[in-house]
């Protein structure tokens, strides 16, 4: 089993009491998982200590609707307060999951354990790139990049490369609502859903490992289903892989698979790392 295993915190354990909630945009999207997510809670599903809506447009529509000025992430509030964080999207989770690591470090696993971040369907795959970061920051003047394509890499129905080393896959070849939560009966084919990303990514890892592919993980951020409608996944997932990267590439050349999916969606990258 990988260090970061795909299930370890989407699926497994649902956690109803969180301390941070991040809604990754401002625009339609956000504005919806807001409405449900306050749904959640006055219906006692869930709770938050915070609930930040991180979107660079000072003007978003949340911002707007809410009447919500930008405060700062690190700013104190309310239990249940919803806070809007005026700030482009891999900036903030520079700042916010280095924040996190440096907690997990000096004060265990249990100091980060009820965060979770929501993701935007048309957001890019801001967890490889805070990675990547993390990486270079790491190792100054190594070689680190996401490589350039998995094109074709996984038996999935629908794929395509977006350009930046993101790779994009799907189980699905229509559009889906973004309120579907992924049942075992696909509202669509009106039968099982008989797929699921985070084991076929599991598995093209082994196939790759049988070929003599020294690819490591995966780190899979498994956004599956919390609340009304809300699919989220944890920000420890993302912490242990940060820890994964670090102790596979510590003195060695590495490649790393990480992707964030749901059971029918994902994206997907591959962490390149040379020697030191």
């Amino acid at each position: 089993m990988s260090m970061v295993d795909a299930d370890s915190a989407a699926e497994s354990v649902s956690h109803p009491d969180y301390g941070d909630i991040i809604v990754v945009g401002g625009g339609c999207y956000g504005g919806y998982y807001l409405r449900q997510l306050r749904r959640a809670r006055a219906a006692g599903a869930l709770r938050w200590d915070r609930l930040l809506v991180v979107d660079r447009d000072h003007a978003c529509a949340v911002a707007r609707a809410e009447g919500l000025a930008p405060t700062a992430w690190q700013a104190a509030s309310a239990e249940g307060a919803v806070l809007f964080v005026a700030r482009e999207w891999s900036l903030f989770f520079g700042e916010y999951l280095g924040a996190m690591a440096t907690r997990l470090d000096r004060d265990g696993a249990a100091s980060v354990a009820r965060h979770a971040i929501v993701p935007s369907p048309l957001m890019p795959h801001l967890m490889s790139q805070w990675l990547v970061s993390r990486a270079r920051e790491r190792w100054p003047g190594r070689g680190i990049r996401l490589a350039p394509s998995l094109e074709g890499a996984l038996d999935v129905p629908w794929q395509r490369g977006g350009g930046d080393g993101s790779h994009y896959v799907s189980f699905a070849t229509w559009e889906c609502p973004i309120n579907c939560i992924e049942p075992p009966k696909c509202p669509h084919t009106r039968g099982p859903r008989a797929w699921s990303l985070p084991p076929t990514v599991r598995a093209f890892v082994a196939t790759e490992h049988l070929r003599g592919r020294r690819l490591e993980g995966p780190a899979v951020f498994h956004c599956a289903h919390r609340a009304y409608g809300v699919g989220m996944f944890d920000v420890a997932a993302v912490l242990r892989a940060d820890r994964l990267v670090a102790a596979c590439a510590d003195e060695r050349a590495a490649e790393v698979l990480v992707g964030t999916v749901s059971h029918c969606h994902g994206a997907l990258a591959v962490l390149e790392l040379a020697a030191s």
